[in-house]
C-alpha cells in the first residue's frame, strides 16, 4: 500500500511534538492525519475517517484515537495551515538545504525502492535521528522513500486556543512507530510504502 505526499515533524517549547502526514495520493484518495505526543508521553492520533484512523492505528501505536475533520491549506508552496480540532498548526518552510539537495538528486524510481531505502537506514539514524524503514505492529512494515527536504523556519501550534510555545527540536523523539522524524523540524517529501501481511486487516497509515 503506497502513500505519496509530505511528512512534517515539529517540536515546541512546551514539549508537545506534532507530526503531520499530508497525502494527496493514497489507497483512499487525498487525506491528512496528525499525530501528537505530549510532554507527558500521551500519544494522540487525529484522522479524518474511521477507515484512515483504523489503518494508521493498526500500523503505529497511540494512547488515544479521534476522528475529526483534518484540513490542510498551502499557500506559495511554503506556508502551511492545518486545522485538526483541538489542534491548529501553521508553519513556513525555508530554502532547501544540503540534505534536501542530496535527496532531490536521487531518481524517483530508485528513491522509493525498499532495497535502496534500507541501505540508507543507518546513515539516516546517525545524521538525522530518523529511520528509513521499520515495523511496530505485527505483520506490517513501512519504508519511507524521502524525495526532498525543507527545514521548518517558523511554526505556531495551539491546542484549545493555548499557544504551545516556540518552535523547538523534536525532542525527545516521538514514539508512534519504529523511529522518529528528524530532530530538526522539517518538511519531507516522501513516498511511504506499507506491507500488510496477507489475511490481516488492511485498515490504516501513514505518517
Amino acid at each position: 500500500m503506497r502513500f505519496d505526499g509530505w511528512i512534517a515533524g515539529i517540536g515546541t517549547a512546551s514539549g508537545v511534538r506534532v507530526v503531520l502526514g499530508h497525502w494527496p495520493r493514497s489507497p483512499w484518495g487525498p487525506f491528512s492525519d496528525v499525530m501528537v505526543e505530549g510532554a507527558d508521553g500521551h500519544r494522540l492520533l487525529l484522522a479524518p475517517t474511521d477507515e484512515t484512523a483504523d489503518f494508521v492505528a493498526g500500523t503505529y501505536v497511540f494512547d488515544e484515537v479521534r476522528v475529526v475533520s483534518v484540513e490542510v491549506r498551502i499557500t506559495d508552496r511554503r506556508h502551511w495551515f492545518v486545522t485538526a480540532p483541538p489542534l491548529h498548526l501553521r508553519f513556513s518552510t525555508g530554502r532547501r538545504n544540503l540534505p534536501g539537495l542530496a535527496l532531490r538528486a536521487v531518481p524517483g524510481r530508485l528513491a522509493t525502492r525498499p532495497g535502496w531505502i534500507a541501505l540508507w537506514d543507518r546513515p539516516a539514524r546517525l545524521l538525522l535521528g530518523a529511520r528509513t524503514h521499520g515495523s511496530v505492529r505485527t505483520g506490517r512494515h513501512q519504508w519511507y522513500g524521502a524525495r526532498d527536504l525543507h527545514p521548518v523556519a517558523s511554526a505556531t501550534v495551539t491546542r484549545k486556543g493555548e499557544n504551545l510555545g516556540a518552535l523547538a527540536p523534536v525532542e525527545p523523539p516521538v514514539r508512534f512507530g519504529a523511529g522518529s522524524t528528524p530532530r530538526h523540524p522539517c518538511l519531507v517529501r516522501v513516498t511511504t510504502t506499507v506491507s500488510v501481511e496477507q489475511g490481516r486487516s488492511t485498515t490504516g497509515v501513514a505518517s
